[in-house]
């Protein structure tokens, strides 16, 4: 478009926005934005909103795993659609406010880098933060997880999925899911808009294996859950990046579904509320859903015990470590119980496939393990790594026409470490 079509259009506007008399507030600049140079989007849409879209991999659930399965797949050289039912990436650590995610370290090294790593590194350094040093074994383990501007972050998650060709669909999440020679039809539905995806692998991020459990696979889930935590912020502004916000447990938040989602919702804002009207207090800023820490797991190809988890068992498929307290939250609080010196845990490849799918793999919270050993493996940078193993697996698996499980984990490990990932046994030392 030329200069003057520009100030043509700029002009004709702002006359349509003020009226003929000029009234309301001046419009002081415009930008011009190419939507689908934004999103990837290069289907046409027919007239009533269907979409076709044929990809090598889908990722569905775009929050701590799924953001980094997708931006790995891409770059691998996978064509890759990312479905999130929200309408941001970064899960936990955007629209729970969980932002300060963690463990990278353990025992003075750096176990977990990569492209989460990445991420939050380059999160933390735009936005002038500091970096912990990982030489350093802290006294209390949250010392050195990183707080990050979760505004930043989120819209750099964006940007590094379209740097890597992913299409992103956000409103949009999976209604039916069909087998094929080649992989999968999944027919999902947004508000104006269905879209058939072609694919050849899934990667379940969804939290909850929720396409797992679409699919009749076996999932776990104990009649209790861990409570979710509202983040809020009263009395002075938030400032992102710097600290953390004010946390109210929302007893029986159970992430399953919408009914249940919207009833964790209403109760954690009408805490929040009481606990403005009793402080007397200015909220100054709110979360606005709570952030979940338990819901449905898979029963994979093998279950990561709580003695795996805290003895340190090193599987022989190990694709990622993790590290973090044994940490199960209760109506009184939290008490975590911290790993011997030395224990660093590992995340087998089949913990997170599920026993007998094929052509689908998970990666986060919803991985095989029991309610112990999760409460461990569930934060984001253990996320974020089985994130990474997962689009590696995933694309592998789709470039040979073969299923997760029988992907060769040398050619696993050496994807891995082409992009940046720590393999178990290959710790950094920071």
């Amino acid at each position: 478009m030329k200069h003057s079509e520009q100030t043509d259009r700029r002009d004709s506007l702002t006359h349509s926005l003020l009226g003929a008399a000029g009234a309301g507030p001046a419009i002081t600049s415009t930008t011009d934005v190419a939507v689908g140079a934004v999103t990837g989007e290069t289907q046409v849409a027919t007239a009533d909103g269907e979409i076709t879209s044929e990809v090598d991999v889908l990722v569905v659930g775009g929050g701590t795993a799924g953001t980094i399965a997708a931006i790995q797949a891409g770059r691998a050289g996978a064509k890759t659609l990312l479905v999130e039912r929200h309408s941001q990436l970064g899960g936990t650590t955007t629209t729970g406010g969980v932002a300060f995610p963690g463990l990278f370290d353990a025992w003075g090294k750096q176990i977990i880098a990569g492209i989460g790593w990445e991420l939050v590194r380059e999160s933390v350094e735009l936005d002038g933060g500091t970096l912990p040093d990982f030489s350093k074994v802290p006294q209390r383990h949250w010392e050195n997880q990183v707080p990050v501007n979760m505004f930043l972050y989120g819209i750099m998650a964006e940007e590094k999925c379209t740097q890597a060709g992913v299409q992103i669909a956000y409103y949009e999440f999976p209604q039916e899911i069909t087998k094929t020679a080649d992989g999968w039809q999944v027919d999902c539905a947004g508000f104006g808009t269905r879209r058939r995806v072609l694919c050849k692998q899934i990667v379940d991020c969804t939290g909850g294996a929720e396409v797992v459990g679409m699919l009749k696979l076996p999932r776990l889930r104990e009649e209790e859950t861990q409570p979710g935590s509202m983040l809020f912020q009263t009395g002075n502004a938030n400032d992102p990046g710097r600290g953390q916000l004010h946390a109210l447990y929302v007893h029986g938040a159970d992430s399953s579904n919408s009914r249940t989602v919207t009833r964790a919702n209403m109760t954690g804002r009408k805490a929040v509320l009481a606990k403005v009207r009793e402080e007397k207090q200015r909220l100054m800023h709110l979360q606005p859903e709570p952030g979940f820490r338990e819901s449905y797991r898979i029963v994979g190809e093998t279950i990561i015990t709580v003695d795996d988890y805290t003895s340190g068992r090193q599987f022989d498929d190990a694709v990622c470590n993790a590290f973090y307290p044994v940490d199960i939250h209760t109506k009184t609080g939290v008490r975590p119980a911290p790993l011997q010196p030395g224990v660093l845990p590992t995340i087998p490849l089949r913990a997170l496939i599920p026993k007998d799918g094929r052509n689908i793999i998970v990666a986060g919270r919803c991985l095989s393990s029991d309610r112990l050993a999760n409460s461990g493996l569930r934060v984001q940078a253990s996320c974020m790594a089985m994130g990474q193993a997962a689009g590696v697996t995933a694309t592998l698996a789709a470039q040979h026409g073969t299923t997760p499980l029988s992907v060769p984990l040398a050619e696993i490990h050496k994807l891995l470490r082409e992009h940046g990932a720590i393999v178990p046994g290959e710790a950094s030392s920071g």
